[in-house]
């Protein structure tokens, strides 16, 4: 955190003031009365993401292959779908952007009580979404989450004067938009896929704009230390032709789903979506995992995209394909690669993959490639779709493990 906004009393908080009840923060604005696990938002916020991508998954097939729905206001499909898009990557999107604001604008984190009491929020949504057969109770408790959320993002947008990044607050809120309308589907007020739609094409346009500003970055800084002379291209034309065909493409695929011009558009951007790639070097980070791992999440999009649009002109190509290459490819590949290194980086420690870290990898890419290839054989179907969802979710559940040191422990170095 800046010092600026920090006093000097602050900067120098004893050891002693780590005792419960203290409100006064440090040199990087975390209230140090509070257990590390509240310090930031990633910390929480990843910890319990990866538990549920690693217990929801399981719980989703047994229902599938069981036959056995559950007491919420979704159906089992629609409630799988539900909360991977607003249970697990709400929780990434809430655990990064609250990590991230506070060097977007210069201001003090939200930690201790507060962050708390959004954990908890997220936490009620999950339980009502599973359990509270009313729609419109589920609702209300669900949705108080993104409410919360996008309200927290805007202030700090607002009080910072930092309006670069109102757009990112604008894509959040729109990702609460999503989760009402995902609602009100229940309630027969919205098409049944419309939110979901909206959910997806948000989490798109994420990748491609907060993936094109810190694969490069990193990727660059890499190979200076490194000693390579051949960098990451700077953002120009290319960059600028993809951003545009994706977000093209992400309005025409919730506007005009099955238009021929549409899978166009979606193909296109498909298509220039990987020349970013070629631009930032990828083949250069072969050695270091946890870049590549960067990489591949985003050339995961570039899939998800090109095959959503042959799914619109080739009937053999399967939606099904095309949406989990999206969710568990693209999203899946690339929160986990972000969880890694915001969680390393965020508590003073080298970014660099361990042996652990390189079987998470492994392990949520190949289950990724197993549920794309699913709709592809119908006697291997049940066998590649609960091989899939055993590799992706387990290597959350890794995460969890391996990280819980991390994220529940104090940040490397002074009395952090």
């Amino acid at each position: 955190m800046p010092s600026k906004i920090v006093s000097a009393q602050d900067r120098s908080v004893p050891r002693a003031a780590l005792k419960s009840g203290d409100t006064r923060r440090d040199g990087r604005g975390r209230i140090q009365g509070m257990p590390p696990i509240l310090h930031y938002g990633f910390r929480p916020f990843f910890f319990v993401a990866a538990l549920y991508a690693g217990v929801a998954i399981p719980v989703w097939l047994c229902a599938y292959f069981g036959g056995f729905g559950f007491a919420g206001p979704f159906d089992g499909l629609r409630w799988h779908a539900h909360e991977m898009l607003f249970g697990y990557l709400g929780a990434v999107v809430a655990g990064f952007i609250l990590t991230a604001i506070p060097n977007w604008t210069g201001r003090l984190p939200l930690s201790g009580g507060r962050l708390a009491v959004l954990v908890g929020l997220w936490l009620a949504g999950r339980i009502a979404c599973i359990a509270i057969p009313s729609p419109t109770v589920a609702a209300v408790v669900d949705l108080s989450f993104p409410a919360m959320l996008a309200f927290a993002i805007w202030r700090e947008v607002v009080a910072g004067r930092n309006w670069k990044n109102a757009p990112v607050a604008a894509i959040i809120t729109l990702l609460g938009v999503a989760n009402l309308l995902d609602h009100l589907a229940n309630l027969e007020l919205a098409p049944h896929d419309l939110g979901q739609r909206l959910a997806l094409g948000v989490a798109a346009m994420l990748i491609a704009l907060i993936g094109g500003r810190i694969i490069p970055s990193f990727t660059r800084n890499w190979l200076v230390k490194n000693g390579v002379q051949r960098l990451p291209a700077p953002f120009g034309a290319p960059d600028k032709a993809a951003l545009a065909a994706t977000a093209l493409a992400m309005v025409g695929w919730l506007t005009f789903p099955g238009a021929a011009a549409t899978g166009l558009v979606l193909c296109t951007a498909g298509f220039l979506l990987p020349v970013r790639l070629v631009r930032w070097r990828a083949g250069a980070t072969v050695s270091e995992p946890i870049l590549l791992i960067l990489h591949v999440g985003y050339g995961w999009l570039a899939l998800a995209l090109t095959l959503l649009g042959l799914a619109m002109l080739v009937p053999d190509i399967s939606d099904s394909a095309a949406l989990h290459a999206l969710t568990a490819g693209a999203i899946g590949t690339m929160t986990l690669a972000v969880m890694t290194l915001a969680s390393l980086g965020h508590t003073g420690r080298a970014i660099k993959a361990d042996g652990f870290m390189v079987v998470m990898y492994a392990m949520v890419t190949t289950g990724a490639a197993l549920r794309v290839a699913a709709p592809f054989l119908d006697d291997g179907y049940s066998y590649l779709l609960s091989a899939g969802g055993a590799l992706w979710s387990g290597a959350f559940l890794l995460f969890a493990i391996r990280f819980a040191p991390i994220l529940w422990g104090r940040r490397v170095g002074v009395d952090s």
